[in-house]
């Protein structure tokens, strides 16, 4: 048997919205103000479904789960990437591993770091370490450093054995 190896990157951002919990990573994050989307727009998430299904071409998030449809108004993202890694079990992939970045001026994202990492881990039924986390401001510069938002990046490593 060999393994058929992919990499996938997905991006993704989202403004500041008054009267919503800040959802990052699985994890609501202490702060006063949320991410606006028509789901629970944790950021990170998209990103992450967004690689896993480039990774392995099946089309992007707002295929499968479209701002469009009512069912995901202010739905959990965690059931986006859920559904997104049974996807690519249904095709024989499996996850080898992530590695994302959070660009965010505010908050501080440090202290929510291993919690993320367990959280992702659960939802993709891997080990803690093959999951990592990252955070970074940009230096006060875009609309992230003027605090307008949060953008997130994911890259991904999946796999598949293939009969020789």
């Amino acid at each position: 048997m060999t393994l058929n190896i992919r990499v996938g990157q997905g991006y993704d951002v989202h403004a500041f919205a008054d009267d919503r919990k800040l959802m990052l990573g699985g994890v609501e994050i202490p702060y006063k103000r949320g991410l606006a989307g028509h789901s629970d727009a944790d950021v990170l998430i998209h990103a992450l479904c967004d690689a896993l299904l480039g990774a392995v071409g099946l089309n992007d998030i707002g295929y499968h789960f479209p701002d469009s449809d009512a069912q995901y108004k202010n739905r959990d993202s965690a059931l986006f990437l859920s559904h997104t890694v049974a996807l690519l079990n249904d095709k024989g992939w499996s996850v080898g591993n992530i590695d994302c970045t959070i660009m965010a001026q505010e908050p501080k994202i440090g202290p929510h770091v291993s919690d993320m990492k367990k959280r992702l881990a659960s939802l993709l039924l891997v080990d803690e370490d093959q999951v990592n986390v990252k955070a970074t401001t940009t230096e006060r510069l875009g609309f992230v450093g003027r605090v307008e938002g949060i953008a997130a990046d994911a890259v991904v490593l999946v796999a598949r054995k293939v009969a020789e």
